[in-house]
């Protein structure tokens, strides 16, 4: 217990799925947790679930104002901030061919556009906390592709390349801040089984049979690595792009 404790720490898109989980455990680890996200009713849920340490805070990832807005109140509020989990993300099905250039936007918009507007309005204010650890979701698509989702394959490259990128200027700035990158393949998710079932809602029961075969991880799973890479534990990890994938990059696809 207290892994994390005494840090300040924000979480993406943690009304639901992986980054409830990421917040959740982080509490639960000892840090304080701001639960950020679109839909206030559920982010609330989350935040009061976990209790007086735990506060929700609206965020559109894809407004800078808006995540100016949420960074200087955390600082206004605790004081301080040490740790980032940009993990708020959305999916689109739809090769190279069939995506429109309008969801093409979208997706880049928050998967893309967010983790870059997240990292460089939290920098500034995790350098003048003493340093601190950002968390940036990818994706297995990173690294070797997949054709059904173009526009959400190519944002989280760009993630897997940003993450490099502000790994190496935080280490040349000498300020304290690690940045790396966690690559999972399926996850139990409502999200990912709505995608993959063509629905705009998701059962718990069919987030199950979606997961059954093993090919799914689960939140936690997610989470725990979150947890590492948040705590002075991964001190000297950086720059790394972690994967969770029961080695999917590493395993041709059946049939191929």
């Amino acid at each position: 217990m207290g892994r994390v404790a005494g840090k300040v720490a924000l979480v993406t898109g943690g009304a639901s799925g992986m980054g409830k989980a990421d917040a959740q455990l982080l509490a639960a680890e000892g840090a304080i947790v701001v639960v950020a996200d679109l839909n206030a009713q559920a982010g609330e849920a989350v935040a009061g679930a976990i209790g007086d340490n735990a506060v929700f805070m609206r965020l559109d990832v894809a407004d800078e104002d808006n995540w100016k807005t949420v960074i200087a109140d955390i600082v206004e509020q605790f004081g301080r901030l040490d740790i980032l989990v940009n993990n708020a993300g959305i999916i689109a099905l739809g090769s190279v061919v069939d995506t429109t250039l309008e969801s093409w936007r979208l997706v880049n918009s928050v998967n893309s556009d967010g983790v870059f507007l997240g990292c460089k309005h939290a920098i500034p204010a995790m350098a003048a906390s003493g340093g601190g650890s950002i968390v940036n979701m990818s994706s297995v698509a990173a690294i070797h592709g997949q054709s059904f989702v173009a526009a959400y394959t190519a944002s989280k490259g760009a993630v897997r390349a940003l993450t490099k990128s502000i790994a190496m200027y935080c280490k040349e700035q000498k300020n304290g801040i690690r940045c790396n990158s966690i690559h999972p393949d399926g996850v139990k998710t409502p999200m990912v089984v709505k995608v993959a079932k063509g629905k705009e809602t998701a059962s718990q029961e069919e987030i199950d049979e979606v997961g059954k075969y093993g090919n799914m991880c689960e939140p936690e799973d997610i989470a725990n690595l979150v947890l590492y890479l948040a705590s002075d534990e991964s001190r000297f990890v950086n720059g790394a792009e972690m994967l969770i994938d029961n080695a999917s990059t590493i395993t041709p696809p059946l049939g191929v």
